[in-house]
């Protein structure tokens, strides 16, 4: 349940960014939850690769080439899903910024109190 509400979360937050950042547009709410699922895909499966891939870069750089991989993989979900656009590189760099801050508060809502 809890990866649900995160999905429709993040279609929210894809939504709201495309109506804020200029170069972002999302066509509807469908194209927005198929955005996250899609995002979901591929931080998943094809980013862990590319962080091994990039280690060595990635410690040259003290981390910040992260927010590289980032942005491609929001190049790659915007030639994935039809309804879902991204202008170019710097756009998706501050689009996924923008909502990895975003979806960090909001899951932070999510966190369940521990029970002494």
């Amino acid at each position: 349940m809890t990866v649900v509400i995160r999905l429709l979360i993040t279609a929210i937050i894809v939504v709201l960014l495309a109506h804020v950042l200029p170069g972002v547009a999302v066509s509807g709410l469908v194209a927005a939850i198929i955005v996250a699922i899609v995002l979901a895909l591929l931080n998943a499966i094809l980013k862990p690769i590319l962080i091994i891939l990039t280690i060595p870069i990635t410690i040259l750089t003290l981390g910040l080439f992260l927010f590289v991989i980032n942005a491609c993989v929001i190049l790659l979900a915007d030639k994935l899903v039809d309804g879902f656009a991204v202008s170019g590189f710097w756009t998706a760099l501050l689009f996924s910024i923008l909502l990895s801050i975003s979806q960090s508060i909001a899951y932070s809502f999510l966190k369940e109190k521990k029970k002494n």
